[in-house]
């Protein structure tokens, strides 16, 4: 129940970011077919590692907002990092 509570609360973020604009590289939206390995552990699909890459330069303001922080610098976002062959970004 409460990984599901906490999927809802990611996607409404996520649909809220989408909402509210930002800059033109950075979509916090495109990671939400990251949300399963980030909250659970779960093995990263293909989609999300792309997805993970492209927007690896956005880490750093993902981190710094309060809305996805406890998201992106939890463990699971850095195992889901590097089982995408993506660097940890130092912010």
């Amino acid at each position: 129940m409460a990984k599901a509570a906490a999927m809802l609360v990611l996607v409404a973020l996520v649909v809220a970011a989408m909402a509210t604009g930002g800059a033109a590289q950075c979509n916090a939206g495109s990671l939400a077919v990251c949300a399963s390995p980030i909250i659970s552990g779960a093995k990263p699909s293909t989609t999300c590692c792309n997805n993970l890459k492209s927007q690896r330069g956005c880490f750093c303001q993902y981190a710094r907002n309060p809305a996805y922080s406890s998201y992106i610098n939890s463990p699971n976002a850095r195992k889901t990092l590097t089982s995408c062959g993506v660097a940890v970004p130092k912010c």
